[in-house]
């Protein structure tokens, strides 16, 4: 084991696939000598020299179409979307291209490619956006959200050497926020499972990113009422892992479900969904989402801070759900 950040945890997973395989090449703004934004390419450039880890001109559809190409000819390409807020920059290569091409060509041709891009609110306040609700939505699209350093390493492993395009969001305030310990050898976590991180009897919280560990704090506090939360960790968002999911609901009869994006529309909305569609006589209360409002981000660190899901709102939700 080593003790890892969140950010460590996934340069060792790519750095560890691109050893293994020299069909794995990445590639991004500032990925080379700078190491990355954030630091999330550190120490590859000078270990992997210019031609396998790629500096690339500010054009994030032609990254991806570039990608999409290197992979329909047997490369395994890593792709770095500095930022989620420029994800509609590429929509097209993404949404049309990498997720259909397997089901266009009679699953003749496949695009093993891993898109990874930052979201959410962080330490330096910029890029907030979170669309990850968007994605999950296209099928042909693996969709992933981990929380821990173990299931980053595990996940960016096995999304390198998955046949399919998987999109892989990381939160930046998990980046240097949460340290773990980390297996130094080869292993996988699954992409389609979601981890059930605390057990509880009286009500299910059900969260991504960041929200996993603001979710585990409020638990810890209301357990010195007596009060048993469950937090499930939904971690792969496309395929959903709906077994995890309604085994805990009908184990606690209760949900909250709380992400960091807008409530309208967000992932949550799916996620309440599947549980009304499944468990419905099993739910002793409503659902209840915990979201964003349906407005811009603010900018000002002030309003943004009233503007986000927090501890405050969690517990407020789940305090909701057992009062029903």
């Amino acid at each position: 084991m080593s003790r890892l950040t969140y950010v460590e945890a996934l340069v060792a997973g790519i750095r560890d696939e691109m050893r293994r395989d020299p069909d794995v090449f990445f590639m991004g703004q500032d990925v080379g000598p700078m190491g990355g934004a954030m630091g999330g390419a550190m120490g590859l450039y000078q270990e992997f020299g210019p031609r396998r880890v790629r500096d690339t001109p500010i054009s994030e559809s032609a990254m991806v179409g570039a990608a999409v190409g290197a992979a329909l000819v047997g490369k395994r390409p890593i792709v770095e979307i500095s930022f989620g807020e420029f994800l509609p920059t590429c929509m097209n290569q993404i949404v049309l291209q990498a997720a259909n091409l397997h089901y266009m060509t009679a699953g003749v041709a496949s695009v093993p490619l891993v898109l990874r891009t930052r979201i959410g609110d962080g330490p330096y306040r910029g890029h907030p956006q979170c669309y990850e609700a968007w994605f999950a939505h296209v099928p042909g699209l693996r969709v992933v959200m981990p929380s821990t350093p173990q299931d980053a390493k595990g996940m960016m492993v096995a999304a390198i050497r998955d046949p399919n395009p998987v999109l892989f969001f990381e939160h930046m305030f998990l980046y240097h926020a949460v340290r773990d310990d980390v297996p130094e050898g080869d292993y996988t976590t699954p992409l389609d499972r979601a981890f059930v991180r605390r057990e509880g009897r009286d009500v299910t919280v059900a969260a991504t990113g960041w929200m996993v560990h603001r979710a585990l704090s409020v638990a810890e506090g209301l357990a010195g009422e007596g009060i048993e939360v469950e937090v499930v960790d939904l971690a792969a968002l496309a395929p959903l892992d709906r077994a995890t999911l309604t085994e805990s609901v009908k184990k606690t009869a209760r949900l909250v479900v709380a992400h960091e994006a807008w409530k309208v529309g967000g992932f949550g909305a799916e996620v309440a969904s599947e549980v009304a569609e499944t468990c419905f006589y099993d739910l002793d209360a409503p659902i209840v989402r915990v979201g964003a409002p349906q407005a811009p981000v603010p900018v000002s660190k002030p309003l943004r801070d009233l503007f986000l899901p927090n501890e405050g709102d969690v517990l407020a939700a789940v305090r909701r759900v057992l009062a029903a």
